[in-house]
């Protein structure tokens, strides 16, 4: 009859060395998130031009859009189409009536230098990347920005000191 091998036991420095590795990324990780860290986060670019906009029912099924600085329409959503616009709405309305905010806060919609359009709640101060949502959905909001005037860039220490001559 034969014996039975002995087990073979893992090297247990082997063991702690991994344990400890293990350990570390669970440290670091939560280090970095209770500092704030998040991968998904996107640098922050300037807005290249904006726009503040309310946006209201009208009494006929329509959502108008108005320029919040001098009350201007920029545009009348018919009923029963822009269905992207009003869903984003819905969203944010919702959003507002569980904070018990006000309804006629307006919205800052931006061009920002590097491409992306948002839209920004100035009332809850959460920014919606449009762009996320494909071309033909951010088209539907890129519309409300015609006609605004650029944003110019700050102006830098070289041209200030210019300036000054």
């Amino acid at each position: 009859m034969s014996q039975p091998s002995p087990p073979e036991h893992f090297p247990r420095k082997v063991l702690i060395a991994f344990g400890s590795l293990i350990g570390l990324s669970l440290l670091l990780v939560t280090l970095a998130v209770l500092m704030g860290y998040n991968p998904s986060q996107v640098a922050p670019s300037p807005p290249v031009v904006s726009r503040d906009l309310r946006f209201s029912d009208g009494p006929d099924g329509t959502t108008l859009v108005k320029d919040a600085t001098d009350d201007r329409t920029v545009a009348v959503l018919p009923s029963g189409i822009e269905g992207f616009v009003r869903g984003i709405l819905r969203a944010v309305s919702r959003e507002r009536r569980n904070r018990h905010l006000p309804d006629h806060t307006p919205f800052r919609l931006a061009r920002l230098a590097d491409g992306r359009l948002t839209l920004t709640d100035l009332g809850t101060k959460r920014t919606i990347e449009l762009t996320s949502f494909g071309p033909t959905n951010e088209s539907s909001f890129a519309a409300f920005l015609a006609g605004s005037a650029p944003i110019a860039p700050p102006a830098t220490a070289s041209a200030q000191a210019g300036a000054g001559r």
